[in-house]
């Protein structure tokens, strides 16, 4: 019987990070206050080679991706389009967020990012982080894209997707 075995790579730069505020509406009728992180962002991948070259990704490709899409989310607030608790209404310029049906937020609308998930949690980052990069890549080569979002030191989630 021969080996086997899968290749990893990480991509964990120092400068793949955003800065946003966000905030978290808990379980009953409790909701956060705006607040900020510095967050970190790395990416994990595991899959065959790439026939020719010799490796799963170009590092060079992905660190490009992950740059662009962390740049989406630097210096802005971060808002969950899918949270039952909360309405988000663009209009002239604006983004009103409310909470429980009681006006809470206004925002210019060039200061706002309001994304597809549910909750604006390092484990919701992570995991609409991953699936841009799937869509992105596209690769039939690769196994797995892990993302870890880390909201302050020693603070992370992470989300890992196995590809078909």
């Amino acid at each position: 019987m021969g080996t086997r075995g899968e290749f990893k790579v990480a991509i964990t730069k120092e400068d793949l990070v955003f800065a946003a505020a966000h905030f978290i509406t808990f379980a009953g009728h409790r909701c956060e206050t705006l607040h900020g992180h510095n967050y970190r962002a790395a990416i994990f991948i595991e899959g065959g080679l790439e026939p020719d070259s010799w490796f799963v990704v170009d590092f060079a490709a992905v660190k490009k991706l992950m740059r662009g899409l962390t740049a989406e989310l630097d210096h802005k607030v971060l808002l969950p389009r899918d949270n039952p608790k909360l309405k988000i209404a663009e209009e002239n310029g604006s983004v009103r967020v409310a909470f429980d049906g009681q006006p809470r937020y206004v925002f210019p609308s060039r200061d706002c990012v309001i994304l597809p998930i549910p909750n604006t949690t390092v484990e919701m980052l992570s995991q609409y982080l991953a699936g841009r990069v799937r869509a992105e890549l596209g690769s039939l080569h690769l196994k797995t894209i892990e993302i870890e979002v880390e909201e302050n030191f020693g603070q992370s989630a992470s989300y890992r997707e196995t590809l078909d």
